[in-house]
């Protein structure tokens, strides 16, 4: 199947952004704490340049395009990122690591908790914060060397799980690992797609523009 520059560049553009910084983010040798909202939405933005070439183009609305132009695409735009966003506050909490392992955080973790409620306490990987109102347990993903903090149970409380994530963050900063191996092989994949985009666009600069013309006019 035969896939014309510009939309080779929107689909694997922001993908390829994505698999660099990940790729960075895994060759650090500091831990990076952040929320799974956070994760999901970099995700999305990620992969839209899929959805744009892909289920947009698929299912393009070509009546509403007779009366709006080239503005339609903000309105697909619009409605993805709606997508997004509902999917998000669908889910769970849950706060996710980089660069640690389950062996590191686990004693972390266990003296944050002791600081921030007396009651806590664990179950194996499952962890009870009563005063705070948060349930969870560890999820390791030990080839990318990240732990994700899921939560068990409907019946949390963010403002709990802000809490928690103010707080391991700066305990985490004393924690020293090696870099992830396969943080090199996520900036090769971005480096490649890069490379790809970068040949097809700049071979072939005419077409590009008359493909842009082209969809804005549909």
């Amino acid at each position: 199947m035969y896939l014309d520059p510009l939309r080779l560049a929107i689909a694997l553009g922001p993908l390829a952004v994505y698999l660099l910084i990940l790729g960075v983010v895994n060759l650090w040798t500091r831990p990076l704490v952040t929320t799974g909202a956070r994760d999901t939405a970099t995700l999305g933005i990620a992969v839209g340049g899929l959805a744009v070439v892909g289920p947009m183009e698929l299912f393009f609305p070509e009546n509403a395009a007779v009366h709006l132009g080239g503005w339609i695409w903000l309105v697909l735009l619009a409605f993805y990122a709606l997508c997004v966003t509902l999917l998000i506050l669908l889910m769970r909490p849950r706060l996710v690591i980089y660069n640690v392992t389950c062996d590191q955080l686990r004693p972390i973790l266990a003296e944050v908790v002791t600081d921030l409620d007396r009651q806590a306490r664990w179950v194996g990987d499952s962890l009870i914060l009563p005063r705070l109102q948060v349930q969870l347990h560890l999820e390791p993903f030990g080839a990318m060397k990240t732990v994700q903090l899921v939560s068990s149970g409907p019946r949390q409380s963010y403002l709990g799980w802000r809490r928690l994530e103010q707080t391991l963050r700066p305990a985490l900063r004393q924690v020293r690992g090696t870099p992830n191996p396969y943080g090199l092989s996520l900036m090769l994949f971005g480096v490649m797609m890069v490379v790809l985009v970068a040949f097809a666009v700049l071979g072939n600069p005419q077409a590009v523009a008359l493909q842009w013309q082209e969809m804005l006019r549909r």
